[in-house]
């Protein structure tokens, strides 16, 4: 050994002095290549033969759907995984603890029959069966797995390239979480392994989630199976040199594997020393296995951008050939029984085809079920799906009349307290009560975030609870869906509505995360974000409303109280909720006389979602407004004689369209009013609701009134320019009720 590590340390220094420009670390890599050369590989006869009928099983699948399905007509969206098989059977046989957990990609069949999914359901997704992992809802190759072999959970796919990355992470933090934080023994050693193709490592996503990965030392590894091409473009558009693991060795807390996807003694031993790794928590892995594809992008690609001779190269690196040829040298099995295990394999591959064509078609009364939580637990996600209910505190009709009352008298004895105490008291006695409950963003920890909200939280509660993060918003949403879906409580903070864009992605796929997996999986989760004008000033960047955005975000429940009471009822049945929630909390409201209100005694007391608030009641008109406009409206109707109703929406999503039926067919006149911008705002969509609704009853044209197209200034003269002012408002309203 010790001449063997002599001739490994010249070569070592030959690759440094050769290949200076990626910086290798020397050290770093021989302590690597020692632990790969004491690292053996463990697979057994059986899980060899496993990983060959995963391998035929795919192959047949992938062949019948080409040759078959797709030119009838039968399956319409077709992808294959030819040449990407033995990666994905090795890793389902290597994942072997019950709270693992891996994401996927649409070339991941393969991984999911090793793990657990059967052959049935894999033709059933395609063919858009009810029986399939989606019902019938999302493309055929776009699976999941709520509870697989041993127990992994296969996390929701998305069509997304790169969204699976964060969410991977996100799930291996929640594992180290539940171990050292509630103490769960059977999370220890648990990982996380996310899928990809090299293309996708050239995604915001993927970065967000090495760099989260490498700086928590979480237990993941990202498995890049590099086949050299995204679509038609060769991966020298996607990463310099076209090899992400040698641009990579150099990367700080990243042990990096690199070798061939195809010779199933070297990728045997590359998965099983990744996923050592990632559960001793040596350090996070990028395991990068070269792979060919053998066929093209989809059913729709014809490859004609590849030559003969890289088709010809391609086919002679296939998997399954050397596979064959590895069993039988290593007396696994003899060519006769493999031959019988091949013709044992196809019978059931067609036995179960006859059923999933004969499987029913979705019903389209489902078509629109699990947008949102209708009383079903999922399997996956959230702590309904362990058993774990918080009470919401709803009550039916008699209860809230009575709780009501008894509120009403509570309240005049209640400390008053800025809408941000408010927040940040709330935040204070779940993460007491809730151990699943973790916050985190960028700066919440030691400085209590840029506005304040999380104070003292890290110092009282720690910081595996209360935690920064990187500047990266896609890696703070993505992380949040994982941690979700393995049964923790994100609350993640985004310091200004701005900022969320560049999570829009994975925002977008956590909302429609429930309806994609039939019911099976959620990711309850409160997003908090600061929103609107501050009182001080405004500007492009920190000043931006955009609730009619979030409101088309299939899915997500969106709050935005406006004031102190309603923002802790608010806040405690969002985290008590079963639901992904926007919680908006205006800036100006933050910590000014306006937001101020009496602060409720009780730990149980919540907000229903979906229930206006009259502000002040009236029989000349009616305003619907909500956040910081709210003030602006009731001193607007002041000034033009009182007896105007103002309704406070408190939520957008789901909003309250009885009460406000219910005021303008009272009233006969509405003006609907909000701060963010005019087209396409949340206003029109109740202005269209009244004139439908309650045409009969108006008096007058429906009135919006809105922030213009427009940013907003920085100069505060420009600022008023542009934003609703009392005067403005009144005006309008004195023309509504002179119509």
């Amino acid at each position: 050994m010790r001449a063997q590590n002599t001739v490994l340390t010249r070569i070592f220094l030959e690759c440094e002095r050769k290949f200076a420009s990626f910086f290798f670390s020397f050290h770093s890599i021989q302590c690597e290549l020692a632990f790969a050369l004491h690292f053996e590989n463990t697979m057994t006869k059986n899980n060899w033969l496993s990983i060959a009928r995963t391998m035929v099983a795919s192959r047949l699948m992938d062949i019948i759907e080409e040759t078959e399905l797709a030119p009838s007509g039968k399956v319409t969206y077709q992808f294959s995984a030819r040449g990407h098989e033995l990666p994905q059977a090795l890793m389902a046989e290597a994942l072997t603890h019950a709270h693992d957990g891996a994401t996927v990609y649409y070339r991941s069949r393969p991984f999911l029959l090793g793990a657990g999914m059967s052959v049935r359901q894999g033709f059933a997704g395609p063919l858009g069966r009810a029986t399939g992992r989606s019902g019938g809802r999302d493309i055929g190759v776009v699976h999941h797995l709520p509870k697989g072999k041993h127990g992994i959970a296969v996390l929701p796919a998305s069509g997304d390239v790169g969204a699976q990355f964060t969410p991977a992470v996100g799930w291996a933090q929640a594992a180290v979480y539940r171990a050292e934080v509630m103490r769960e023994s059977a999370w220890e050693s648990a990982c996380a392994v996310a899928f990809s193709g090299e293309g996708a490592t050239a995604t915001s996503g993927f970065w967000a989630a090495l760099v989260i990965a490498t700086t928590q030392n979480l237990p993941v590894v990202f498995c890049v199976e590099d086949n050299g091409y995204g679509i038609s473009v060769p991966s020298v558009y996607q990463t310099p040199g076209r090899n992400i693991a040698a641009n990579l060795a150099s990367f700080g807390n990243l042990h990096v594997l690199d070798g061939s996807g195809t010779n199933p003694g070297e990728a045997a031993q590359l998965v099983e020393e990744a996923v050592a790794s990632a559960r001793s928590r040596t350090k996070p892995v990028l395991l990068r296995l070269v792979v060919p594809r053998l066929c093209g992008h989809s059913g729709a690609d014809n490859q004609a951008y590849k030559s003969t001779e890289e088709r010809k190269s391609e086919e002679s690196r296939d998997p399954l050939p050397q596979l064959r040829e590895f069993l039988v040298k290593k007396k696994f099995c003899s060519k006769a029984e493999l031959a019988v295990l091949e013709q044992d394999v196809e019978r059931s591959v067609r036995a179960e085809l006859a059923e999933a064509l004969a499987d029913a078609e979705p019903n389209p009364a489902d078509a629109k079920r699990y947008v949102f939580f209708d009383g079903k637990a999922p399997l996956r996600g959230g702590m309904m799906a362990e058993g774990v209910i918080a009470d919401s505190g709803q009550k039916n009709a008699a209860e809230a009349t009575q709780a009501a009352n008894q509120e009403a008298i509570q309240e005049a004895k209640e400390p008053r307290v800025n809408l941000l105490e408010a927040v940040k008291r709330v935040l204070d006695e779940e993460l007491h009560l809730n151990p699943r409950v973790a916050v985190f963003g960028e700066d919440v920890g030691v400085k209590g975030g840029v506005h304040g909200a999380t104070v003292d939280l890290q110092r009282k509660y720690g910081v595996q609870r209360v935690f920064d993060t990187s500047l990266s918003e896609e890696g703070i949403i993505g992380r949040a869906v994982g941690m979700a879906l393995a049964g923790l409580v994100p609350v993640p903070e985004i310091q200004f509505r701005k900022y969320a864009d560049p999570a829009t992605e994975q925002m977008n796929d956590c909302g429609t995360l429930r309806w994609r997996t039939n019911g099976d999986f959620a990711a309850p989760m409160v997003v908090r974000i600061p929103v609107g004008c501050g009182k001080r000033t405004g500007d492009p960047w920190h000043s931006v409303s955009g609730e009619a955005v979030f409101a088309h975000a299939v899915g997500w429940r969106i709050a935005f109280p406006s004031n102190a009471r309603d923002a802790a009822g608010l806040l405690r049945e969002a985290l008590r909720g079963n639901d992904p929630t926007f919680f908006l909390e205006h800036r100006a409201l933050l910590d000014t006389p306006q937001g101020r209100s009496s602060y409720p005694s009780s730990s149980d007391y919540t907000v229903p979602f979906g229930v206006a608030a009259q502000v002040e009641s009236g029989s000349r008109a009616t305003i619907v407004t909500w956040g910081e406009m709210v003030y602006r409206a009731v001193e607007a109707a002041k000034q033009v004689g009182g007896d105007v109703e103002v309704l406070d929406l408190r939520t957008i999503i789901p909003w309250d369209k009885d009460a406000i039926a219910a005021s303008v067919r009272k009233t006969g006149r509405c003006l609907v009013l909000h701060e963010d911008t005019h087209t396409a705002g949340f206003g029109g969509e109740i202005a269209a609701f009244v004139a439908q609704e309650c045409f009969t009853h108006l008096d007058a044209p429906v009135e919006r009134l809105s922030t213009p197209d427009c940013p907003i200034p920085y100069n505060p003269i420009l600022t008023d320019a542009i934003v609703p002012s009392v005067g403005v408002i009144a005006e309008r309203l004195t023309a509504l009720l002179a119509f």
